[in-house]
């Protein structure tokens, strides 16, 4: 005869992960030896510093709330399925927060020694729980945490496969032949030919300035164009193309491929900005065959019509839920689908270009801003775009605007052909707003910074993530600059900024209940976007702006710069950096399922795991906003 109380245990654990990745005859034996706690209101379960319990719990009716010294303010309610006082499953301590029971509560009581050996034949079950224990510490993935769940080290067998090439570690040369702006290029030549190599990178500093290679003395010294008396900074190539210490193999053959150079630069951070500590060369990469990004990119290079393009934005599409499906960290899926859909861009420019009755009448560029800008643009979402061209007008004094403008017209419906809808604000090259010469796009960028109105706060927020992706990148660099001394003259502007970032409404409500959308189209949907990505992105872009952090726009990136510069807030900033991470992979995933943006979530739809897991970026999103409210002084514009 069946045990009715731990069958009707089973029943309920059944629908809750990690119990749902159990047979439901083990969940039963399991439930057998599980204890139901009845509590009242108020009723301690632990507190901090306690011995640690031998079992952890399930909440079956009711809500726990879990909070931490000082103040003991509740930093978490757990409710209807959750788990909470794991540390003895997970670490040999005592409790580190106190839990009181925040309404009349049941609770099931799970032996930790009766559920310990199912636990770890199932590394699914494994992984569940170390993300549920490890997020109060808010990085599941902390280096303290890493592979000591339950004790055991990595299964050897996992630690011992061999890497995919798209996250494999390229090989790179440590040892640097370098030499100053000044040094004489007859004496360049003797060193490559000494250590037989194929480039030298010119430093000044140690930051790398650019670089001379076979070509440049093939093509400037060999031609009579320069004299080997002359001095590196007259035939050297730049900028150099740098990536951070963590290039990939694929990464570094996209990196050569779309910038058509042999020679990569590996430097602190990835920026020209830092130490340069090591080069990549063609000859330290081996170019793999068969359906990767690098054959997706040639395919781009090779196009000649925009329909050849939107065959490749599927192939890249297919990449991208590979990538998902796979578990490829965020951060490398990001950096590869970012720069095929901007060389879909490059090649759609080129197309443009051609079609034009006369080449460019000066220098441009051609800017993604917002999501692309940052390199997280993943699925088809909406344009983002603008055009700086150096002269306002050309020899004859006819405007160039008109020119640009019709290039830009061509350019995004190319990109409406490949999947890449209008902006609905029209934040487009082709809108004459976003189609300025240099001059006009300083006036505008010292307007925004010295009068800040709520006007030109939403502008500078979507246009200071900009990233140049054709054309002459002198021109963005110029601009930086001004918008960087606008900075120093006008501090003023990070508080407006800051006042900016907060304007996005928080993600949850009392006590982690989601905030729908009250009306419209979208009414009782989750907006993803505007409740946790945009208050993310937007804290990262105050804070590196304030601390005027150059050649780093991705939001993610930006919160591990940050992380190095205030050890006392790394905490916090890597937190934000895994939560922006999670929150675009979960969105990216929504979006392929639904086929749509993936920005409205029908909560609905969601099972018990994936509200966990959303449910966690909360708690940092409102540690940030905090954290900027308080360096900002937000409160002195009320």
């Amino acid at each position: 005869m069946k045990n009715t109380i731990s069958h009707r245990v089973a029943d309920f654990l059944k629908n809750y992960p990690p119990f749902n990745m159990l047979p439901l005859q083990v969940l039963e034996d399991i439930s057998l030896e599980i204890h139901i706690e009845y509590l009242e209101k108020d009723q301690l379960i632990f507190q901090e510093e306690d011995l640690p319990h031998t079992h952890f719990y399930v909440v079956h009716k009711g809500a726990v709330a879990l909070s931490k010294a000082p103040g003991k303010e509740i930093v978490d309610l757990c409710d209807e399925g959750d788990i909470f006082g794991l540390r003895p499953l997970m670490a040999q301590e005592n409790y580190k927060m106190t839990a009181i029971t925040y309404e009349e509560s049941i609770l099931y009581a799970v032996p930790i020694g009766v559920f310990k050996p199912y636990v770890l034949k199932n590394k699914a079950i494994g992984t569940f729980l170390l993300e549920s224990f490890a997020s109060n510490t808010r990085n599941p993935y902390a280096k303290n945490h890493r592979g000591k769940l339950y004790g055991e080290a990595l299964d050897q067998a996992d630690a011992d496969l061999v890497p995919l090439l798209d996250v494999q570690q390229v090989r790179r040369s440590k040892n640097i032949i370098c030499c100053e702006p000044h040094t004489p290029i007859k004496d360049i030549a003797q060193t490559m030919r000494t250590h037989k190599i194929g480039a030298v990178l010119v430093l000044d500093k140690k930051l790398p300035l650019g670089i001379i290679t076979d070509k440049d003395l093939r093509n400037k010294i060999a031609t009579g164009d320069f004299s080997v008396q002359d001095e590196a900074s007259k035939i050297m190539s730049s900028p150099v193309i740098t990536y951070p210490e963590s290039l990939s193999v694929t990464q570094a053959q996209m990196g050569m491929m779309a910038s058509s150079v042999s020679h990569l630069c590996i430097t602190k951070d990835g920026t020209p900005h830092t130490e340069a500590i090591g080069m990549v060369s063609k000859h330290d990469i081996m170019l793999s065959v068969g359906n990767n990004p690098s054959v997706l990119i040639k395919a781009i290079q090779r196009a000649k019509k925009t329909k050849d393009l939107k065959r490749i934005r599927l192939g890249i599409m297919k990449l991208l839920r590979g990538y998902l499906q796979q578990g490829i960290p965020m951060t490398l899926t990001t950096k590869i689908i970012s720069e095929l859909n901007n060389a879909c861009t490059r090649q759609i420019i080129a197309l443009s270009l051609k079609k034009m009755s006369s080449p460019p009448p000066c220098p441009f560029v051609w800017l993604a801003i917002g999501s692309q800008g940052r390199n997280e643009q993943l699925l088809h979402t909406d344009q983002d775009n603008a055009i700086i061209f150096e002269q306002q007008k050309d020899a004859f004094g006819h405007n160039n605007q008109s020119y640009f403008m019709s290039l830009a017209k061509k350019i995004n419906k190319g990109l409406l052909k490949i999947g890449y809808d209008y902006c609905p604000a029209e934040m487009m090259a082709s809108n004459p707003k976003w189609c300025l010469s240099i001059e006009e796009w300083e006036q505008h960028v010292k307007q925004w910074i010295s009068s800040p109105g709520k006007n030109e706060i939403l502008l500078s927020s979507i246009f200071f993530d900009f990233s140049p992706v054709y054309g002459d990148s002198s021109l963005t660099d110029r601009l930086t600059k001004t918008i960087f001394k606008s900075l120093e003259k006008h501090p003023i502007f990070t508080t407006h900024l800051a006042a900016g970032a907060l304007q996005s409404p928080p993600p949850s409500g009392f006590f982690r209940s989601f905030l729908v959308e009250q009306n419209g189209q979208n009414k009782d949907n989750f907006d993803l976007k505007r409740r946790t990505l945009m208050p993310l992105t937007d804290a990262a872009r105050v804070l590196t702006l304030s601390k005027h952090i150059r050649g780093i726009n991705n939001t993610a990136e930006r919160f591990e710069k940050l992380a190095d510069l205030e050890p006392n807030n790394q905490e916090l900033y890597m937190a934000c950096s895994y939560a922006i991470k999670a929150l675009l992979k979960f969105r990216t995933k929504q979006g392929i399922l639904h086929n749509d943006s993936g920005r409205y979530i029908d909560l609905k739809s969601l099972s018990k795991e994936e509200r966990l897991k959303l449910k966690r970026t909360f708690k940092t999103i409102k540690e940030i906003q905090e954290l900027i409210n308080i360096r900002f002084k937000v409160s002195q514009l009320l």
